[in-house]
């Protein structure tokens, strides 16, 4: 484990504006090395303009982020996965029309390490290159419990297992950084109660650094080291998700009026 105690990623004053429109207001924080860190607020107050902001989808009006030391800000969309980062979506974003093990070997192609000619001709180094990512996304399907779909095509599964296998795509990418948008989302209960332990499992066995967007308050208790509560673009508190739900600003947000959040699930 490493001994490096400054955060993995580190946002500053980020502000997004969208012509009149400000989705994003000075919005700051850190995440640690080796921790679980969710954005939680309603809908509409910024969550996944930050995630896309990290991602590099979108361009911060004005701030920062610096991702293990390097400025990500600059860094153009199609560079961030080789850095380390992986994301999934709150729209599942597959190849339906493939199966579930080349959907999962696609996400290996930042590690691919060929060049066309070897690829063209299926040298030995294709070959092996080939081999290895075989193996690195059959300790992902088992990890998952994907054995029993590895060869069915995305267009004729469940919702739930799309879920999943979105979740192993982004794991086949060896991320150091792995964002997951409200991965509960569409889950039913049993379901969700598994992406728990698989999201501790992920930090544990992988050693990856979770940032999560959930609306599931069971879920961001159950996983989360520390919580960030958002409204209107901007942070309303952040700390330990006891703290964090007990806050009268994340109470009314989400409320309207005083209550008991512990038992929130996708009221928005």
């Amino acid at each position: 484990m490493s001994t490096d105690t400054s955060p993995l990623l580190s946002a500053r004053d980020l502000t997004v504006r969208f012509g009149g429109v400000l989705a994003v207001n000075k919005v700051s924080f850190d995440v640690q090395r080796g921790e679980v860190f969710t954005l939680i607020g309603p809908n509409g107050a910024g969550k996944t303009t930050v995630f896309n902001l990290i991602s590099r989808i979108y361009t911060p009006t004005a701030g920062s982020i610096t991702y293990d030391g390097q400025l990500l800000t600059g860094k153009p969309a199609h560079s961030v996965a080789s850095l380390g980062i992986a994301r999934t979506f709150q729209n599942i974003e597959l190849f339906e029309h493939a199966s579930v093990l080349q959907n999962l070997l696609i996400g290996r192609h930042t590690h691919r390490g060929t060049g066309l000619l070897d690829d063209m001709l299926f040298t030995k180094r294709a070959r092996l290159a080939a081999l290895e990512a075989r193996e690195k996304v059959e300790r992902i399907i088992d990890f998952l419990d994907l054995q029993h779909y590895r060869d069915t095509m995305i267009a004729g599964l469940p919702y739930g297992v799309r879920k999943v296998v979105e979740l192993a795509r982004a794991l086949c990418a060896e991320p150091r950084l792995l964002l997951l948008d409200e991965p509960s989302s569409g889950l039913n209960v049993e379901e969700t109660e598994d992406m728990a332990f698989w999201i501790d499992d992920i930090r544990r066995e992988f050693g990856a650094t979770v940032l999560m967007v959930e609306h599931d308050m069971a879920l961001v208790s159950k996983v989360s080291d520390r919580v960030l509560a958002m409204n209107q673009g901007e942070v309303l508190t952040m700390g330990t998700p006891a703290e964090v739900q007990a806050h009268p600003g994340v109470i009314e947000a989400y409320l309207g009026s005083t209550g008991d959040l512990s038992s929130l699930r996708r009221k928005q």
